[in-house]
């Protein structure tokens, strides 16, 4: 069977972000009901925005569709836009968390001190 490079890509990427998250950076955000809630946020505006990039009409990106498996979504966005976009996220996001991690471990008052005040600022008025 010969698979589309953009659906292979997708894969592997998909793959790679997984396996970095949970066993190089061991952030294991994959694994929390936060970053399944963040991913589902992130799609839902990611429908709209390549909805508008690949539409039928005007096109502005368009795939030739011998790279994709041709089963296209949401305003004619290639499903493997979706893999890609995860993929993505999630590596920034576990890269993000493990230099958070490593700026506590080193002692960064300067980095503790803003994570606590967005922390403050997100929680209700009534609990502070």
């Amino acid at each position: 069977m010969n698979l589309p490079m953009y659906t292979v890509w997708t894969v592997l990427a998909m793959g790679l972000a997984v396996a970095i998250d949970l066993t190089v950076l061991r952030t294991r955000l994959v694994t929390t009901a936060n970053f399944w809630i963040t991913i589902v946020i992130t799609t839902f505006f990611q429908i709209f925005v390549d909805g508008w990039l690949t539409r039928s009409e005007g096109t502005i990106v368009n795939y030739s569709d011998d790279v994709h498996l041709g089963i296209r979504v949401f305003y004619n966005s290639p499903v493997e836009d979706f893999g890609f976009g995860f993929a993505m996220l999630l590596l920034t996001l576990s890269v993000w968390r493990a230099l958070e991690r490593r700026a506590d471990r080193r002692g960064d008052v300067a980095g503790v001190h803003e994570r606590a005040r967005v922390t403050m600022l997100a929680e209700p008025v009534g609990r502070r």
